[in-house]
């Protein structure tokens, strides 16, 4: 058998291209966008909210429509003339000290939000994405925990916006096709 220096760096460029895709694909990258482009416009109304702490819904739903303008190609529409719709509803809010000094006063305080979403493809009604929350003692929901120290000039205001962000960012993950 012949050696065919042309024939041998094909076949090397071939299995490195072969071991390369395979190790991109096995890490999770995706090559291209990871959404599906069957979805090109998502309705997002004001997320409901079930505590008792006011105004944590509109903060949160204008941080999700940035989220998506940034991050995703879908077109924010109102209404009935988009493909899909992003609903949910804030279940949960609470703020606890983390940290006392030595006269129980809170040196540094945690704010928690609790979410349920769900995203729904309003051409043919099918739950494309969802996450729930069980309620009881063992709650397992969408959860944002964003901690300050009032002592080093933080605030609630703060802690909230980096709750909200926080939870903007993981249900516009919810959005990226499966892989």
């Amino acid at each position: 058998m012949n050696y065919d220096p042309k024939h041998s760096r094909r076949l090397f460029l071939a299995s490195l291209m072969t071991t390369v895709t395979g190790s991109i694909a096995g890490c999770g990258y995706v090559v291209g966008s990871p959404y599906g482009p069957e979805v090109r416009t998502v309705h997002v109304p004001t997320f409901k909210n079930e505590t008792f702490r006011r105004g944590f819904e509109l903060q949160l739903t204008e941080a999700i429509h940035k989220e998506i303008e940034l991050h995703t190609p879908y077109q924010l529409v109102a209404g009935p003339g988009a493909d899909t719709r992003l609903s949910g509803r804030i279940i949960s809010i609470d703020k606890r000290s983390a940290n006392q000094n030595k006269y129980d006063e809170p040196r540094e305080l945690e704010l928690a939000m609790g979410i349920e979403v769900s995203w729904v493809d309003l051409r043919t009604g099918r739950v494309i994405a969802q996450r729930r929350t069980r309620l009881g003692p063992q709650a397992t929901h969408a959860l944002s925990l964003a901690s300050f120290a009032p002592e080093t000039g933080q605030s609630l205001a703060n802690a909230t916006q980096d709750a909200v962000d926080q939870l903007a960012t993981e249900i516009v993950t919810l959005m990226e096709a499966p892989w």
